[in-house]
């Protein structure tokens, strides 16, 4: 049975992502080139992954001469949104206090992160200031 499609992005789709957040748009030739770390996916690799985002609504295509470009149409504040919303509903019972909880007593915050954190406690907007 194939293994069901994940609603967030996988490791390997971030990366692609990440690519077109930085451009805007490219082709499966650009996307790959621009790929950080070694060894690099293959160029049939790189478009099945973007077929996927596309299916996915994470991108669109046009045709660009002979070949594809690709475009972001779900920007990283709502891919993020997006992988919190799942995070919560699958292990924190749909409650986003859960959450917030588990990482105030189990992450390690830095003195900034605890300020705004604080600030939004206090009913303030963090870039407010």
């Amino acid at each position: 049975m194939p293994r069901r499609g994940s609603p967030t992005l996988t490791d390997g789709e971030l990366r692609l992502m990440r690519v077109l957040w930085g451009r805007d748009r490219a082709t499966v030739g650009e996307v790959t080139a621009a790929l950080p770390g070694e060894p690099k996916l293959a160029y049939n690799t790189v478009l099945t992954m973007l077929k996927i985002l596309e299916r996915k609504k994470y991108v669109r295509h046009w045709k660009q001469g002979r070949a594809f470009a690709f475009y972001p149409v779900v920007d990283a504040q709502q891919a993020r949104r997006t992988a919190m919303l799942y995070l919560v509903s699958r292990f924190f019972d749909d409650s986003p206090g859960l959450l917030v909880l588990h990482v105030l007593q189990h992450g390690v915050l830095s003195a900034e992160e605890r300020d705004r954190v604080r600030v939004l406690l206090n009913g303030a907007r963090p870039d407010a200031g």
